[in-house]
């Protein structure tokens, strides 16, 4: 089986391709990147049509992973994650390919929260009015080496001092936990039509300062949880905004999610055990994370 894979450039992305080493696979990209065995970089975007035609030309299946996460609108959103996901959606039918896993987020849950979320919902929407055999996969807080949005926090944590939203619980998954989720599904009939919120298996997710702790613990430092009110979270992504501009990691979208109380993933949406269950510790894998910063020099 050749998969067809977007987003393999990205954090997400690139684990992907590390687990399904020795499989065929096909992966969207703007810029070639370097050769890599097994695979094959087809350039272009999802709004390409001619590069959505070749990269789905002789597949099986479509894991669509790429998305946006910081966008300047609504209209900015919808473009990357509703309309980019109906144009790969379109060239799949085209091209007679079935199966197709959506890589959503479990802001999707909650859209009125933020204009992530909401673009994310859309997708969804237009993913199971496809017609394709789709499954749908929200993921919580995803962390692992490469990944550089939960970064920001291992990097407090490495000085001490965690800053979390005030109250509220979350889930978490490991990058290669997500994964091997994403390459279990291409050959699962019973998983067709069916939406997933996998997670660590922590009963009740993570309170937000449990889990600053735990970071903490990873980076080998006793942190200070500093517990931020919705107000403070939004003078902050005004400064981060101010500072960084579109590369800033906390914008107001994110605070319209952040300070919602709960992220846990469902019980009732977990994977069916006999398909996939966590393989990592999120004590392990904050460690090995941390570990990888330091290596690469990202943290102290």
């Amino acid at each position: 089986m050749t998969l067809a894979i977007t987003g393999g450039t990205g954090f997400v992305g690139q684990t992907l391709l590390d687990l399904a080493a020795g499989q065929a696979v096909k992966a969207l990209a703007r810029r070639l990147p370097p050769p890599r065995d097994g695979v094959e970089w087809v350039q272009g975007d999802l709004h390409d049509r001619a590069a959505l035609a070749r990269l789905v030309d002789g597949v099986q299946a479509v894991i669509h992973v790429a998305g946006v996460v910081n966008a300047a609108d609504v209209a900015e959103f919808d473009r990357a994650n509703v309309e980019g996901t109906i144009a790969l959606m379109e060239a799949a039918r085209a091209a007679g390919v079935g199966r197709f896993i959506f890589v959503s987020s479990l802001s999707a849950r909650e859209p009125d929260l933020s204009r992530y979320g909401g673009s994310k919902a859309k997708a969804e929407a237009a993913v199971k009015a496809s017609g394709l055999d789709w499954t749908i996969v929200r993921p919580p807080a995803i962390y692992g080496p490469r990944d550089r949005e939960m970064f920001e926090l291992f990097r407090a944590a490495s000085m001490g001092l965690v800053p979390v939203p005030a109250g509220g619980r979350a889930s978490l998954i490991h990058v290669e936990d997500l994964a091997r989720l994403l390459l279990a599904l291409v050959d699962a009939p019973d998983a067709v039509g069916q939406t997933y919120e996998p997670d660590d298996a922590t009963p009740q997710g993570w309170a937000h300062g449990d889990m600053a702790r735990a970071l903490g613990e990873a980076v080998g430092h006793k942190v200070r949880v500093l517990g931020l009110p919705p107000f403070v979270l939004r003078m902050a992504a005004r400064l981060d905004t101010a500072l960084r501009g579109g590369k800033a990691k906390l914008t107001m979208d994110r605070v319209g999610y952040m300070t919602h109380p709960d992220w846990v993933c469902s019980p009732q949406g977990a994977p069916p055990a006999s398909l996939w269950r966590p393989a990592i510790a999120t004590s392990e894998g904050m460690k090995a994370t941390a570990d990888w910063y330091r290596g690469k020099g990202w943290i102290k």
